[in-house]
């Protein structure tokens, strides 16, 4: 009876150039890994490629087999990473939050209804207000005062490691984080910001918006880096307003009910691994949760 299958995936990211696929393709044979299926893209002239492997014959140790397949990414100054099937999780997710309720409850229930493939670590914010909703989901919540920013943000840096989260949420968080923060989850922290970026950054933008007298506006979901509201965009959506008709305070509903359903789509890109960021631009991919599934359902 053939045994089971040893599945993993082998990631490869760079600039494009020939003989990729071959180079990884006779690396993994002459070690009797079997290619189960491929995908390649060149978006914007980088190369992206997924390799669904199986390792149950393979003749070399698996450090060495993974070593091998860095190395030679090294060599052709492309980036790899490779994914064990037996050894995913579903990734920790922080969701930080100030006092505004709806990014925090849109998000809360589609982790509770399955549509979101992670699971919520923790709830951090710096009010109490919004404990009520967390308990509503059974969220575990905490919150630490920013009277003293210094405190409130090594707070947040322990509770972000206790948790270990992999995935930073800011659910209307309204602090700017500091820069060693940033950097210690670079390109794992999604910011909503309720303006088409780079229009409106920083304080106000509704209010930005409508006495400006601008038609269209929208909200921008992106990673957050040590420039404000200037991180990789991850995606962008609009709604109309009716200049002279619409008030402030209806410009700022629909862009709020608009900033929930964003940066919800947001953090299911990065959960199911559709995403990469390339040179500061975020590049859509198949994901690799889809690629182990797919298989699985065709076996």
């Amino acid at each position: 009876m053939p045994s089971s299958p040893v599945l993993a995936v082998v990631s490869v990211l760079g600039k494009d150039q020939k003989g990729v696929v071959a180079q990884f393709a006779t690396f993994l044979a002459e070690r009797g890994v079997n290619i189960e299926d491929i995908e390649q893209h060149v978006v914007r002239g980088f190369f992206l490629m997924d390799m669904l492997v199986d390792l149950k014959d393979v003749t070399v140790d698996l450090s060495e087999l993974i070593t091998g397949l860095l190395e030679l990414g090294g060599k052709i100054d492309m980036e790899v990473r490779v994914h064990l099937h037996s050894q995913r999780r579903r990734k920790r997710v922080a969701l930080l939050a100030s006092k505004e309720p709806h990014c925090l409850e849109h998000l809360a229930k589609q982790f509770a209804d399955g549509k979101l493939h992670g699971d919520v670590a923790c709830v951090l914010a710096n009010h109490p207000d919004l404990e009520p909703l967390a308990n509503k989901y059974g969220l575990p919540f905490a919150w630490h005062s920013h009277g003293d920013l210094d405190q409130h943000f090594h707070w947040l840096a322990e509770q972000l490691k206790k948790c270990s989260a992999d995935l930073v949420v800011l659910a209307r968080y309204m602090r700017i984080l500091p820069a060693q923060l940033v950097k210690s989850y670079r390109h794992k922290i999604i910011n909503i910001h309720p303006s088409l970026l780079p229009y409106f950054p920083g304080a106000a933008p509704y209010k930005q918006a409508f006495e400006s007298g601008v038609r269209v506006h929208g909200c921008t979901a992106h990673f957050v880096t040590e420039q404000l509201d200037e991180g990789p965009v991850i995606l962008q959506d609009v709604f109309h307003i009716n200049v002279g008709n619409d008030t402030l305070e209806d410009v700022k509903l629909k862009g709020l009910n608009l900033e929930a359903q964003v940066l919800g789509r947001a953090v299911q890109l990065y959960l199911d691994e559709e995403l990469v960021v390339v040179e500061g631009k975020v590049i859509f991919k198949p994901g690799i949760a889809r690629f182990f599934d797919r298989n699985r359902r065709g076996a």
